[in-house]
């Protein structure tokens, strides 16, 4: 279990401005519920120097750039030197970092963006953590409804472990690569300096430090490497 806990996954929790959930809560998916009521909280106590309110509990940094065909539902905190781009559906609950980009049609709900992560084409992304410096190829998308319906479970180790949560999609460490065209099952936590490789269907836990070809063909990066 201590491999997905927030200590294990995010190396680097002070890369956003809601590092204190990190703190407060030992597992990625107990943070999905209070993001809302966080991005509120921090955003009565931004600097007005460097963010401005834009609508109803909406702040965008002044040195962010948002695309006047963008659409923001509040709460939301749009960090500095991010790039909002065309078309944008931003449905609230969302907390993206600075050095940023989302992307041309790309839809974000109820999700926490670190500093530096990329999601800059048709991606959605729901019910998500995406870690320092992730980045998530065109057309790759976070599923965060089982079809049953049922509570999400996270595969580890032959084990399925209940999160509580009827809407999770995925949560991706620091510094992970997902290929273009993938979809990541409801309650996938990605280790961090992974790749997926482009077309995967993932599901359940993939670990740090590896390479993610198909279903039962996960590779460490050193051997990789190796081969090579």
């Amino acid at each position: 279990m201590n491999r997905i806990t927030n200590r294990q996954l995010f190396q680097n929790r002070s890369m956003t401005l809601a590092d204190f959930l990190f703190e407060r809560y030992e597992y990625p998916w107990e943070i999905l519920p209070h993001i809302g009521e966080a991005i509120e909280e921090i955003g009565k106590n931004l600097p007005p120097e460097e963010y401005e309110q834009a609508g109803d509990r909406i702040w965008i940094a002044k040195t962010a750039v948002v695309a006047p065909t963008a659409f923001l539902r509040g709460p939301a905190i749009i960090g500095p030197d991010t790039e909002v781009r065309h078309c944008a559906f931003v449905r609230g609950s969302a907390l993206v970092g600075a050095n940023c980009v989302v992307g041309n049609s790309v839809e974000l709900k109820n999700v926490i963006l670190f500093d530096h992560v990329q999601v800059p084409h048709y991606n959605y992304v729901g019910d998500s953590i995406l870690g320092y410096y992730s980045h998530m190829g065109a057309g790759s998308i976070t599923s965060n409804v089982k079809s049953d319906k049922t509570p999400v479970t996270v595969e580890l180790n032959g084990n399925r472990i209940p999160t509580g949560q009827k809407k999770m999609g995925a949560i991706l460490g620091d510094h992970v690569e997902v290929g273009c065209n993938s979809v990541l099952n409801p309650g996938t936590i990605v280790g961090s300096h992974t790749s997926i490789y482009p077309l995967s269907m993932v599901r359940g836990y993939v670990p740090s430090d590896s390479i993610y070809k198909k279903k039962g063909e996960v590779v460490a990066r050193q051997k990789e490497r190796g081969s090579i």
